[in-house]
């Protein structure tokens, strides 16, 4: 089957998976989740302007009930922290950004409610924005991950599904050079973990954009998509 369930955020991981898994897939269905975060509707919009691009069906699932019992700093009224472009490597410092805004086994439920789709509408594929670079700090970011969650759902559905993560072993800088490649709509995507409008340019998420960005030579899509005083 060439069909799949893909997590769409609106941002650059999942649109750039999106792209690759669009050229072996013919039938795709974005799941874009709305559990609280302070940037949901910019989210929500960049996802239905991606699924319009590609062509894709688009949902969006309600997660009210994971912002009522996350501390995370992206559903509560906690300070999102910044990080500059030097301390991005900083592992102690990006692991300390990584638990402000941890929320409670997000991926690990986004894929099963994604697998609950493919099995319902007989896909054999969930696609996950999974990559490198986000590894180092989050676990759910790991190929560890994808082999866990693919055991599982060997006992846990019963079809033949897999998870996959088309960007595990890439780095931000070596994603962008892939999304400019395959003419990725990047002016489109939303990354930012505060802002409803513009990337703001100071978060975590957007540090590592714009340097991939910068990295690849593309100061022009930085002036488009982030805040002038960023």
């Amino acid at each position: 089957m060439n069909k799949a369930i893909i997590l769409l955020s609106g941002g650059l991981d999942s649109v750039v998976s999106l792209a690759i898994t669009k050229e072996s897939c013919n039938n795709i269905i974005a799941l874009t989740f709305n559990y609280g975060q302070k940037s949901y509707l910019a989210e929500k919009r960049a996802a239905e302007k991606i699924s319009q691009y590609y062509y894709i069906e688009h949902k969006v699932i309600d997660l009210d009930w994971l912002s009522v019992i996350s501390t995370s700093s992206l559903t509560t009224k906690e300070t999102i922290p910044y990080i500059s472009k030097d301390n991005l490597d900083n592992k102690l410092i990006a692991q300390n950004t990584a638990k402000s805004v941890w929320v409670p086994n997000r991926n690990g439920l986004f894929v099963n409610i994604a697998a609950c789709f493919a099995e319902a509408y007989n896909y054999d594929k969930i696609i996950i924005g999974a990559n490198k670079e986000e590894g180092t700090t989050f676990k759910d970011n790991t190929i560890e991950f994808v082999n866990a969650i693919n055991t599982s759902l060997e006992n846990s559905v019963n079809s033949q599904m897999e998870l996959i993560a088309p960007l595990i072993n890439m780095t931000k800088e070596e994603i962008v050079n892939i999304a400019l490649k395959k003419t990725v709509p990047l002016e489109l995507i939303h990354s930012c973990y505060i802002s409803e409008d513009k990337h703001c340019g100071f978060c975590e998420s957007c540090q590592r954009l714009k340097r991939a960005l910068e990295q690849n030579g593309r100061t022009d899509i930085i002036k488009k998509i982030f805040e002038q005083d960023s």
